[in-house]
């Protein structure tokens, strides 16, 4: 997937586009609903697929205290909508200037520098441009004039429920990894680079990759059977998210330890997508190492048989 930063790259990858715009935190069934839209637009167009989006997160632009935490960095999302197939993306830098564009001067400049637009996809609940007035109804309007067609695609819903970005990041934080699942279309997952630690796991027979994340939202503290895609390949581990109370110098903020079964090799400066796939147990203080240790033999146990 290309990846460009202004609509003047855009011309140097295709002469048609089908776009899907959108901020996609989590990229959930309700965007690759809206995303695969536009890839079917563009096999039968015989044009290219691109997605729209922008950072940072706009409420981080528009009222910071009130912005929400993320599912997905901007490094994630884009190897999710790789994952996807989508052919390019481009990332508009949302500031303060760019928050000032009225919703009519956004869309006249999206089919202005789009090459050869053909349609524009968004979700149901889609706004933007200053005050959020901007809606489909007038990219519909604009589409007339200026010889492209919109797609509306409506919310996809769980039980009744709504699927946005905001359900899943309440689903995470409250333990519900099978809802999540069900609203992304997968496991919940996070990006982490491998960064150094004080190799205490190594010293008890557990190493572990300490993960500087991308992301902000995690599932509440504990030890969860995971798999982690690394360079292209998924493999079994087990995920510790606390404080490592067992450790004479405990973490002074939360950090997320991976201990990724049957390997060995260096993986500092490596980034790492952990999938969460079943809580295993809460974090606790144990009274020694040695005690550590074993509960860890009977995590690893329970993710074999779990991830197996």
């Amino acid at each position: 997937m290309e990846v460009v930063r202004d609509f003047e790259r855009l011309h140097l990858l295709g002469e048609k586009f089908c776009l899907a715009i959108g901020v996609f935190d989590g990229v959930h069934l309700g965007h690759q609903r809206v995303i695969q839209t536009a890839m079917e637009d563009a096999r039968a167009a015989g044009a290219t697929a691109a997605v729209l989006t922008f950072d940072p997160h706009p409420m981080r632009a528009l009222a910071p205290a009130r912005a929400p935490l993320l599912l997905t960095s901007t490094p994630h999302k884009l190897e999710l909508l790789r994952q996807l197939g989508v052919e390019a993306c481009l990332v508009i830098e949302f500031n303060r200037e760019f928050a000032n564009t009225s919703a009519e001067a956004f869309v006249k400049m999206v089919a202005d520098r789009t090459p050869g637009l053909q349609t524009i996809c968004v979700g149901s609940r889609f706004r933007f441009g200053k005050d959020r007035r901007g809606d489909a109804a007038l990219i519909r309007e604009i589409g007339a004039q200026r010889g492209f067609r919109l797609h509306e695609l409506p919310s996809q819903t769980l039980g009744g429920e709504t699927i946005s970005s905001t359900a899943v990041r309440k689903a995470v934080a409250a333990g519900d990894l099978e809802k999540a699942v069900q609203m992304l279309g997968r496991p919940f997952s996070i990006l982490g680079t491998v960064v150094p630690g004080d190799a205490l796991g190594r010293t008890i027979g557990f190493p572990t990759a300490n993960l500087n994340r991308h992301n902000e939202v995690l599932p509440s503290h504990g030890v969860y059977a995971a798999r982690a895609r690394i360079a292209g390949q998924l493999r079994p581990g087990l995920v510790n998210i606390g404080f490592r109370p067992t450790v004479k110098k405990a973490a002074s903020e939360p950090v997320t330890e991976l201990h990724v079964l049957d390997f060995s090799g260096d993986l500092y400066d490596t980034d790492i997508e952990v999938f969460f796939i079943a809580r295993l147990r809460d974090e606790k203080k144990f009274a020694s190492l040695d005690e550590l240790r074993a509960q860890i033999q009977r995590d690893e146990q329970a993710a074999r048989r779990l991830l197996a």
